[in-house]
């Protein structure tokens, strides 16, 4: 039995040979493309964890805000005298100038620099994709260096605007924007990484815009010409500032990056699109320049109160020439800058809490913050491209303003500007032989020399009286 069942086995194992001769084959080629596919599987298993490890919180950060940044184009027409033409033409020339924004509204609202569009003749905004649309300028704030554009388009993506009073120092930032803009070869923006050096900082050295700039972000993100107006994002892919200026002694970057705080970058948009102007607060309050020539003593001298405006809300809360501003609201008063810093993010109408030290001693007053007082004051137009108002006790006192009395320069067009030499905040003393009262002496002077002869017009300006010479056709 032990031998039938053996001779059984090798006669079943030869039978199965026989009839199944490619069975081994195909058994091979089986396995092997069942290797083939588990390893590309395994392959596609690993580039999807390597694709996931390559997407961090920045690369999340720029996909969400990229798409909401634009370059910003601007064209200045500049007209010069030729000195060598003996018939006086005039050599024009168009010069190109270039910055960054970003979408507010999806029915194309942009915030850039001020300094980006001043003087521009010709403004315009081109998208990611490189479509470019005619922009007009809503208003512009010199002092916070901040503009709002508008284009004519609708459903853009619009940029997620964050916070900027929680920053922490050292935590991850970004900026975007366009860095010499198409030299790069596309419209799309420029990304550069760092973290937020520090906060609350006051800029009184000479950067790339022409504003004084406090209470600005800093960071060592790479901020070049071009990045002005850019956001600097947090890893959230939040906007927390605006991009806006450079300490640097090259020109380049040097990692001295800094960026407009988002919340006022909001309030200031906000009142540029409400009224086409920033209501500027005012409490009447001058403060005392100090003798000290150290600029870290100067920092840290304290607030004085030099001058107190009479009637200002500053005099009604009993502020007195000598006190020291310590506090306003939670923000610590160290010098005139931490103060600018302050009235900055101040509006009209708010009730402010105020310490001060008074003979060594502590008071706490409240004050109203109040429009300056030439803005509520009635205004004289003058040929449609002057806006003039009558010097008053308080504006004089503010303003720092020697002459006792005049035609404050509310507002004017860049072509008076442009041609005459004045700018707002000149007071215009004397016209011809006539001395100018009032808002009303200057016009009817202006109105009577119209088209007659040459006006002879003097004006102060920052201490000193200044002369220009013009005609009215």
């Amino acid at each position: 039995m032990i031998r039938t069942l053996g001779l059984s086995l090798l006669a079943l194992t030869a039978a199965c040979g026989e009839s199944s001769h490619d069975e081994p084959a195909l058994t091979v080629a089986t396995a092997r493309a069942a290797t083939t596919t588990s390893t590309t599987a395994a392959l596609a298993v690993a580039d999807s964890t390597l694709m996931t490890r390559r997407r961090t919180a920045i690369t999340e950060a720029v996909a969400r805000v990229a798409p909401t940044v634009v370059t910003v184009q601007t064209e200045i027409v500049d007209r010069s005298t030729d000195p060598f033409d003996v018939l006086g033409g005039t050599n024009e020339r168009v010069l190109p100038g270039l910055g960054s924004g970003f979408i507010v509204r999806a029915d194309g609202v942009i915030v850039t620099n001020a300094h980006v569009v001043n003087g521009a003749n010709t403004i315009s905004v081109a998208m990611r994709d490189g479509t470019t649309y005619p922009a007009r300028l809503i208003g512009k704030d010199e002092t916070n260096d901040l503009a709002v554009l508008k284009i004519d388009a609708k459903g853009l993506p619009v940029a997620p605007l964050g916070q900027s009073d929680d920053l922490i120092i050292g935590e991850w930032v970004i900026a975007i924007g366009n860095p010499y803009g198409f030299l790069l070869g596309n419209s799309e923006p420029s990304v550069t990484v760092g973290v937020i050096s520090g906060t609350g900082r006051n800029l009184v050295a000479r950067s790339q815009g022409s504003a004084m700039y406090v209470d600005m972000i800093q960071t060592d993100a790479s901020i070049n010409p071009g990045n002005s107006g850019g956001p600097l994002v947090n890893a959230l892919g939040e906007i927390v500032g605006m991009n806006s200026s450079i300490f640097s002694p090259s020109g380049g970057s040097v990692g001295l990056g800094f960026a407009i705080p988002v919340n006022r970058v909001k309030h200031v948009t906000d009142d540029l699109l409400a009224h086409g102007t920033v209501r500027r607060p005012w409490i009447g309050l001058k403060p005392e320049i100090p003798l000290a020539q150290n600029q870290r003593e100067t920092r840290r001298a304290g607030l004085v109160v030099g001058a107190v405006v009479p009637g200002s809300p500053a005099d009604q809360a009993g502020i007195r020439r000598g006190d020291v501003l310590v506090r306003s609201r939670t923000r610590v008063i160290r010098n005139a800058f931490d103060w600018e810093a302050e009235l900055l993010d101040l509006r009209v109408g708010d009730r402010v809490p105020l310490v001060l030290k008074r003979a060594a001693k502590e008071l706490s007053v409240t004050v109203t913050i109040a429009d300056l007082p030439e803005v509520s004051a009635a205004k004289v137009a003058v040929l449609k491209e002057l806006e003039l108002v009558t010097l008053t006790p308080a504006i004089r006192v503010d303003r720092g303003i020697r002459s006792p009395r005049g035609a404050l320069i509310y507002n004017l067009s860049d072509r008076v500007s442009d041609e005459l030499g004045l700018a707002k905040g000149d007071v215009i003393v004397q016209i011809n032989r006539s001395p100018i009262e009032t808002a009303n002496d200057a016009a009817k002077a202006l109105d009577a020399s119209a088209g007659r002869a040459t006006i002879h017009m003097f004006f102060e300006r920052g201490g000193r009286i200044y002369s220009t010479d013009f005609m009215i056709r």
